[in-house]
């Protein structure tokens, strides 16, 4: 599989995205091509070769003649992008990615999203900046995105309403669930075009996932930063077969005043609600009081709801979690018919190719209470017919 990793250490914007992607391959003649199917005019876009910090570079700018720039409500965008000749995959994207825009913008301004206009992100640049990700990431064949923490940089940015801290309202709500941090740069250092694009297209947002690197591409801010360069980097390249790489949070809470019995019940809502693993661990607390260490794995969009889990059933006040990548097994599931009936099996295959299969638990407990044999010769006869 394809897959692609964008470094936004020093921030990330729609013309930046766009000018790695022509870095890393996209020509720019390929890209005029497809976007002349919006049947949109006033602007021309601009390719040059820049250094930023002495590394070579790609800066993309979409430039807007004079006069033509007017402002578009939603409605607008969507029957631009639906009524153009693009892959119907980029249409659904894009016009999914501008409701998510447009609603950010309605909820900072306090509007209904269907009064909200595109003024100070410019209309054409915006539009253009969007599709021509989308556009990119298709022609180089990236079926999965994943980004680092964003760098949103500091200080104030000048908008139509006046001086507005770093990040500005609109990138801050689109960063929602996104890793981002504050630089030492008093510049704005990711727009909301750049935070709409890495919140809505990026798989992962952390480190660099496993793969076998094929090219990479960078695209130039316009800022001359003095701590390092203001570059968008793209890696893109192959993932590794039978690895599933991915992350997943970490909840831990100690507890050394709650009924032991409540354990129980607390893990049973947390596995119904989507953790991958919960357990606890015996510990000695301050005071020299034992009490139990609490540990649930779960994904970022059960992180949540996990949390509310535990606060409300068990009593602690606190509760640490942290994000860590894992490498996991390709696995199969399956029934299979054996001499003692039929037994839902694991199938793990490891990375030279060989595989190992596991009996499901649940099924060997209940022919063992069935047959009243002991579980250990149950699952042995049950390997025994599978490898048979």
């Amino acid at each position: 599989m394809k897959i692609a990793y964008l470094d936004c250490s020093s921030g990330i914007s729609g013309d930046m995205f766009t000018a790695a992607l022509i870095d890393a391959g996209l020509p720019i003649e390929k890209l005029r091509k497809e976007l002349s199917s919006l049947k949109v005019k006033g602007y021309d876009l601009k390719k040059r070769t820049v250094k930023r910090c002495g590394v070579k570079a790609v800066k993309f700018d979409v430039e807007v003649i004079k006069g033509k720039l007017r402002p578009r409500k939603l409605e607008d965008v969507k029957r631009i992008i639906a009524s153009s000749g693009l892959d119907h995959d980029i249409k659904d994207k894009g016009i999914k990615l501008f409701e998510e825009l447009f609603k950010a913008e309605a909820k900072v301004h306090g509007k209904r999203v269907s009064s909200v206009h595109l003024h100070e992100l410019g209309a054409v640049d915006c539009l253009i900046d969007v599709v021509s990700a989308l556009i990119g990431l298709k022609y180089l064949g990236i079926e999965k995105l994943f980004c680092s923490p964003v760098n949103v940089g500091g200080g104030t940015v000048v908008t139509e309403h006046g001086s507005l801290p770093i990040p500005a309202p609109a990138t801050l709500e689109l960063l929602k669930g996104t890793l981002f941090f504050s630089g030492d740069e008093n510049f704005e250092l990711t727009t909301p075009t750049g935070a709409l694009l890495v919140s809505q297209l990026a798989e992962h947002n952390g480190g660099i996932p496993v793969m076998k690197l094929t090219g990479t591409g960078y695209g130039a801010g316009s800022r001359n930063l003095t701590n390092m360069p203001n570059l968008a980097r793209i890696m893109v390249g192959e993932s590794e077969k039978n690895r599933g790489d991915n992350t997943v949070y970490v909840i831990e809470t100690n507890i050394d005043d709650m009924n032991p019995q409540y354990f129980h019940h607390v893990i049973e809502r947390l596995f119904s609600a989507g953790a991958l693993d919960v357990y606890t661990t015996p510990v000695i607390m301050k005071k020299q009081r034992p009490g139990v260490l609490m540990t649930a794995l779960v994904e970022k969009e059960k992180l949540d709801t996990a949390v509310n889990i535990i606060f409300s059933e068990t009593s602690t006040i606190g509760i640490r979690f942290t994000e860590w990548s894992r490498r996991t097994l390709q696995r199969e599931h399956g029934v299979v018919q054996t001499g003692l009936g039929k037994v839902r099996v694991k199938k793990v295959i490891t990375p030279d190719g060989t595989s190992r299969i596991y009996p499901e638990y649940d099924d060997c407990h209940r022919i063992a209470k069935k047959t009243a044999r002991p579980i250990g010769e149950v699952i042995r006869d049950i390997l025994e017919d599978i490898e048979n």
